[in-house]
């Protein structure tokens, strides 16, 4: 399969380690693009839910390709989000083509990027993290469920739903939550005369022109490899939001992806990442992790 050219990419809420991350899908997706610029805008791995030591192979694999990606030359930016916000203490850690920061901004084509995760504008982040995290887990557990009452409705040929779609869909608090944080992400942005904002955190795919009394902005969201399977895309000075479901050709393609479900012991995982820094012959990393 030929590989897509594209300037930039931008992925976030992939949230490795947990049972509702669609790694094989994204390793697909990865395997079809030829990116000059790769944003992995936060929640990339799921920090938080490491204590289920769950690790499937196929998590290490979107980490060994990303590696690759970067031991080529094409530059990754890693933003940090709230479920990785461990790493939020490297942030300006640069090795090559990779980067570690809590937010960016980028030129594109003599226009402004303002790209950040989102989490700054989560009330509950910021004064009741406890409660945040347990949602995390609630949420993960009803991504597991739903995956199991899918696998019953594929089996009486009904199409599958997601109930998390559905519940933010539907309850007037979600609803107004995700309208209020892209209201304030493009206030801040026009305030500082951006041209986009670009954010993660609330697993909603968007882009969209809003307009305020003091101008507009291009809001984008990449949305998440959990439920929407979605990135953004940047090229020859258009913004396109690419979707997994949407892509007949990509879903079926047979790429060799489905590797064994093993379960991986957390210090085990530690010591597979560090192999792959290893082999790209990496030792600054090494001794910083």
């Amino acid at each position: 399969m030929k590989k897509r050219p594209v300037d930039l990419v931008v992925i976030s809420d992939v949230h490795l380690g947990t049972y509702g991350c669609h790694a094989n899908e994204l390793i697909k997706y990865l395997k079809s693009i030829k990116p000059k610029q790769i944003v992995l805008n936060g929640d990339i791995v799921d920090i938080w839910q490491f204590n289920k030591r769950f690790w499937p192979k196929s998590h290490m694999k979107v980490v060994k390709l990303l590696m690759e990606l970067i031991t080529k030359g094409v530059k990754v930016h890693y933003i940090t989000g709230n479920h990785d916000e461990m790493l939020r203490k490297f942030s300006g850690f640069t090795l090559g083509s990779f980067h570690i920061s809590n937010k960016m901004v980028l030129n594109l084509d003599g226009k402004k990027a303002w790209i950040f995760h989102g989490d700054v504008f989560d009330v509950t982040m910021q004064h009741s993290k406890w409660l945040a995290k347990l949602g995390a887990i609630g949420y993960d557990s009803l991504i597991l469920l739903n995956s199991a009452v899918n696998f019953f409705y594929k089996k009486f040929g009904k199409e599958p739903v997601s109930m998390s779609k559905k519940i933010k869909n539907s309850v007037k608090s979600a609803v107004k939550f995700i309208n209020d944080f892209e209201t304030v992400a493009a206030d801040i942005a026009i305030e500082n005369a951006f041209d986009y904002v670009v954010c993660g955190h609330i697993h909603q795919p968007e882009i969209k022109q809003i307009q305020t009394e003091k101008g507009t902005v291009k809001y984008l969201n990449s949305g998440d490899w959990v439920e929407n399977l979605t990135s953004l895309e940047y090229h020859k000075g258009q913004w396109k939001l690419y979707s997994y479901e949407e892509d007949i050709l990509l879903k079926s393609f047979d790429m060799d992806v489905n590797d064994p479900v093993d379960i991986l012991e957390k210090n085990e995982l530690f010591q597979s990442i560090m192999n792959e820094f290893k082999e790209m012959n990496s030792p600054q990393i090494e001794h910083k992790l």
